[in-house]
């Protein structure tokens, strides 16, 4: 157990796509998850901490959606070539 209020742990941290790096909102979720998993919080305060919880999965939804949009494929055609190939549409395959 931490030597820390619970409350003291609860901030507003910005839930804006552009605001915020994957490995921050996803270190902040875990961070929220093993909070409430304690059990030691009050009602008011596993509210507030899943309230942004929620948004910042939303974020990190976002920001596996956004890049898998951008990652392509290196695909060896026959005959020796090499072909950039979407991930979409090779994960739909």
């Amino acid at each position: 157990m931490s030597s820390e209020s619970p409350e003291t742990d609860v901030k507003d941290v910005p839930v804006k796509k552009e605001d915020m790096p994957f490995e921050q909102a996803l270190e902040r979720l875990e961070s929220i998850v093993a909070k409430l998993e304690t059990g030691q919080l009050s009602l008011d305060e596993s509210l507030a901490l899943f309230q942004e919880g929620i948004g910042l999965a939303r974020v990190c939804t976002f920001k596996l959606e956004e890049a898998e949009a951008k990652i392509e494929q290196l695909v060896e055609e026959s005959g020796g070539r090499i072909a950039l190939k979407s991930f979409r549409q090779e994960s739909k395959n």
